[in-house]
């Protein structure tokens, strides 16, 4: 199980910009995604570690957690991003 970090394609970015906006500050806490999420990072530095490696990403990637995924994020620069579950 995989994170996927890249950068959008146009189409990508114009449909993520219409989503919500979640922000957090500096912090580290335990997560897991009951669903996939799709983000588009505006700002911040963030690393995901997970049972078989780590992510780390900031703006303008475009970020794919799959559902199943269970991770620590490590918030090192307050984050805000556009996000979707599918």
């Amino acid at each position: 199980m995989n994170i996927t970090v890249r950068k959008p394609t146009e189409d990508e970015k114009s449909v993520m910009l219409s989503k919500p906006i979640w922000t957090c500050e500096v912090s580290e806490f335990d997560w897991g995604y009951d669903s996939e999420e799709t983000c588009l990072i505006l700002e911040g530095q963030v690393t995901v570690e997970y049972d078989g490696g780590s992510a780390s990403f900031g703006p303008g990637d475009y970020v794919i957690f799959p559902r199943g995924l269970s991770c620590v994020w490590k918030v090192a620069a307050p984050v805000k991003k556009h996000y979707v579950f599918k």
